[in-house]
């Protein structure tokens, strides 16, 4: 079944105590894409610069996944970001940011993929997300959205309206507390189901997460087990790349089949923490994935 997946392609600079990576291939939507053409074959929705190089769209090409909704602009370069991550990774510092093409990023979704049967709205500008939902022909069997305290605090009214229209908002622990404003995640995932959901996944790090349905059924999912975080930039991007790709792959969103999206979906963020950018998310040969599966069974 058909998956398109909206976000970023970027370039991004990033520094963590396992040394730097400068200018490397980055963005949700290249993560997405990427981790969830293991298990469909994703149409991407994105805008890349003048300066995006054509190796990169070969790449992407390479794993079937159909570029007709990347835009290529002819006057304004790639999204770029900086960072700098702390000891503690789930503290860092934005270094740099340039908007580039971004500053008037209004994606157009092209006719001919403008009918998916799954809908991915990764972590752009509320507004964005809420546009290219309006645009959908049909809505629907499923549509997720994914967020940051970013949008949380400068765009929460907006933020809000899309929340409304999805079905799974994904989000992490610290960022559905400031979205209600709670000290209690219970009462901020409460919170967060009186807006219309039908299911909410809590990203934990190195917890794993949580998966919680509108009736009550709640499933937790453990983190795979790995030596080193390396890199935890692209991890809840690939997270939801491995998520719908296997719910667009299956056809089918029962809770079980949640649950086994969730799994695959902590797979996929096990191999991408593990180097710098999209490095450890190419080339996934089939044993590993099922390994870190069968071990979170």
């Amino acid at each position: 079944m058909s998956l398109l997946v909206l976000g970023t392609v970027a370039f991004d600079t990033i520094e963590t105590s396992f040394g730097k990576a400068e200018k490397i291939l980055g963005g949700a939507a290249t993560f997405t894409s990427i981790t969830s053409s293991y298990f469909t074959k994703p149409d991407i929705l994105s805008i890349v610069g003048y300066d995006f190089p054509n190796k990169y769209i070969e790449l992407l090409k390479s794993y079937n996944i159909n570029i007709t909704g990347l835009d290529v602009h002819k006057t304004e370069k790639t999204f770029f970001w900086s960072g700098k991550y702390h000891e503690n990774m789930n503290i860092r510092d934005t270094i740099d940011t340039q908007l580039n093409v971004l500053k008037n990023f209004d994606p157009i979704i092209p006719e001919e993929i403008n009918n998916p049967d799954f809908l991915m709205l990764g972590n752009v500008v509320p507004s964005v997300q809420l546009n290219v939902f309006n645009q959908i022909n049909k809505k629907p069997k499923l549509v997720a959205m994914d967020t940051m305290n970013l949008w949380i605090d400068n765009c929460h009214e907006d933020l809000i309206k899309v929340i409304k229209k999805v079905d799974i908002l994904m989000i992490n622990d610290q960022e559905i507390l400031e979205l209600h404003q709670e000290n209690d995640i219970n009462l901020a995932i409460s919170k967060s189901f009186e807006l219309g959901l039908e299911y909410i996944i809590v990203k934990m790090g190195s917890e794993g997460a949580l998966l919680i349905s509108k009736m009550g059924q709640k499933f937790k999912c453990p983190a795979v087990e790995i030596e080193h975080v390396v890199d935890p930039t692209g991890a809840g991007d690939s997270f939801a790349g491995g998520f719908m790709g296997y719910i667009a792959a299956k056809n089918s969103h029962t809770f079980d089949d949640l649950k086994n999206a969730v799994r695959w979906g902590t797979v996929m963020a096990s191999f991408c923490v593990e180097n710098f950018g999209t490095k450890n998310i190419i080339g996934i040969d089939e044993s590993s994935k099922k390994n870190r599966f069968n071990s979170l069974v």
